[in-house]
């Protein structure tokens, strides 16, 4: 259904209150069971991204960091098992997946002799078991699955959807016989920027 600009602001205020969760997904799709999942997710994705590049910074001042940090070691000497990373990060209004990185990071750089590089850092978000914390490993886990915003997880999933339309269009061109060349072949000419498909001839558009 087409959505008016009236129902995207409403979706849109009903988020400013809610953490990025797929909890909070499934609660936004009871509140507008009219509207797609996909739609849901994208509206709340895109506005939350706004959110998030609002507030980045105060998160990332050593202040902030240090405070989640032993707030982090605080809740885990409590309760390991307690999702205490992701409590975490919707009580301070942050991505999961980002907090889990904030503090990954911290731990890193307390445990090991050198600063860890940001590959590293990534390579442990999409693979926690890599962590050498079971305790830290299960509450990044934890924060990545939750997470419908950010994350490794996000990541494959608009990295599928992405490929998916990919091979549709590729197919309708083919169907209609069209000349084109693809990302691989643009790269092999040397072109810097690479959209999916260039038409090799141009096609006119007419109306029925």
């Amino acid at each position: 259904m087409i959505l008016t600009k009236a129902q995207y602001d409403e979706i849109a205020q009903c988020l400013v209150s809610v953490p990025p969760t797929r909890q909070s997904l499934r609660k936004l799709k009871q509140r507008f069971p009219s509207q797609s999942q996909a739609t849901l997710l994208s509206i709340f994705s895109q506005e939350y991204q706004k959110h998030i590049k609002r507030t980045h910074a105060k998160h990332h001042t050593s202040e902030a960091i240090e405070s989640y940090y032993q707030r982090y070691l605080n809740g885990v000497r409590k309760n390991g098992a307690a999702p205490v990373l992701l409590e975490l990060a919707n009580e301070v209004d942050y991505a999961p997946s980002l907090m889990a990185r904030i503090i990954l990071e911290r731990f890193l750089q307390k445990h090991e002799e050198a600063p860890p590089s940001k590959s590293v850092i990534n390579s442990m978000l999409r693979d926690p078991s890599q962590i050498p914390d079971g305790v830290l490993a299960n509450q990044v886990y934890q924060c990545i699955v939750n997470d419908c915003c950010y994350g490794p997880l996000v990541d494959c999933i608009k990295h599928a959807i992405g490929h998916e339309h990919e091979v549709l269009l590729r197919d309708l061109l083919l169907e209609k016989n069209l000349s084109f060349l693809d990302e691989d072949q643009l790269r092999a000419r040397g072109y810097d920027k690479t959209p999916d498909f260039i038409l090799q001839v141009p096609v006119g558009l007419g109306q029925a």
